[in-house]
């Protein structure tokens, strides 16, 4: 049998990520039950950092803005090209929800961001195929752009290797136990052993604690679907920024010369390789068609991925209080791409039992806004 310092569950983003960061310091082995890794939920991502996106939550907000420098200046080492490219972020609304705007912005002002208030000028200018309807006001922030997903990802699982860390992929895991001081992860053919065992298995976080006899957290996977519909004639779109409903309804963004349409749907699912479905579909092209004010003749590709939550929407990352050395990663939501080199850092830390980062720190992040402790009903 094969030991470890760490055995990390899932080699989505937080999954690989993490076993990057630990890497530095202690011998990893990253486990993955897919062929491809980041195949459910990582691979699905609208692949866009929103400094502002959650930052009514403390954590998020610390999370998202601690990643900044990494994602605009990665190590010279870290990647072959460019980890995001600016893109910008246009909140609108329907002519009912000025207010709702105002209300944002003045949030946002208070808050520091630096956003920009346009009128209905300003607001046709950048955007002019929008429906006269959602074009009386906006908000604009700069600092949104792009994530290359793919390069990031694939950047902490060669980091990985790199430091000598193990990835292996198409491991179904039978059975995790503790006999002892260490955790027992058995496939049918291969047993591994470590101190430590981080559960960053997305939406099948429950289903792993539970094969390791650890009462799960109520993880919640919600579906999300988008489709790729014709950009509205005559514009300029692969240059527009994504464009976001002030009533989280919908969003936008240029993707491959087309439009990536979303109804920001959130079903209930079970742990699953999610599909689109018809409904949601249909919702997204009657977004499109209402916020452009254009017929839609054809969906080119839909698809849907998983957004996994607990019960506050917080990530949950920390040490079990009740299983020693079994270590969640989890509940990252729609923000586990825009956090992952933050959120990396300061799971690395505490599963090595260090201090949080001190960027992090100094923004007022404390453990226990993360901790699994807080999730007090918990799923039986």
């Amino acid at each position: 049998m094969e030991r470890f310092d760490v055995i990390v569950v899932g080699a989505g983003m937080s999954g690989a990520s993490v076993a990057f960061e630990l890497a530095k310091h202690s011998n990893v082995l990253l486990l993955e039950r897919e062929q491809d890794a980041g195949y459910h939920s990582t691979g699905r991502s609208a692949a866009v950092y929103i400094p502002t996106y959650g930052f009514e939550q403390l954590p998020l907000r610390v999370l998202s803005l601690c990643s900044y420098d990494f994602f605009y200046q990665p190590p010279h080492d870290f990647c072959s090209g460019n980890l995001v490219r600016q893109r910008g972020l246009l909140w609108v609304g329907d002519q009912g929800s000025t207010k709702l705007l105002e209300t944002k912005f003045k949030a946002m002002q208070d808050a520091k961001i630096p956003v920009n208030w346009l009128d209905n000028n300003a607001l046709r200018e950048m955007t002019p195929c929008l429906a006269t309807d959602y074009s009386s006001c906006g908000i604009y922030d700069p600092t949104v752009g792009d994530i290359d997903v793919h390069e990031l990802h694939n950047s902490y699982l060669r980091g990985l290797i790199g430091m000598k860390g193990r990835f292996e992929r198409n491991i179904q895991i039978k059975s995790i136990k503790r006999p002892a001081n260490d955790w027992v992860v058995s496939s049918e053919h291969v047993n591994f052993c470590a101190p430590t065992v981080i559960n960053a298995a997305g939406a099948w976080v429950d289903e792993v604690a539970k094969l390791a006899g650890v009462d799960p957290i109520g993880i919640q996977p919600l579906r999300r679907t988008a489709v790729l519909v014709d950009a509205p004639n005559q514009t300029d779109f692969v240059n527009y920024p994504v464009i976001l409903d002030i009533n989280f309804n919908f969003y936008f963004k240029p993707e491959a010369g087309l439009v990536l349409a979303s109804p920001s749907d959130e079903s209930l699912s079970t742990p699953c390789d999610a599909q689109a479905e018809e409904i949601d579909i249909a919702y997204a092209v009657q977004y499109a068609e209402k916020a452009f004010e254009t017929h839609v003749e054809k969906v080119h590709s839909s698809w849907a991925g998983l957004r996994n939550f607990v019960s506050d929407r917080l990530p949950v990352i920390g040490f079990d209080r009740d299983f020693p050395g079994f270590f969640w990663l989890a509940g990252q939501g729609g923000h586990g791409i825009q956090t992952a080199p933050a959120q990396s850092r300061l799971a690395a830390n505490l599963a090595l039992r260090k201090d949080i980062p001190k960027d992090l720190k100094e923004m007022g992040l404390i453990e226990e806004m993360v901790s699994p402790d807080r999730i007090i009903n918990r799923a039986n």
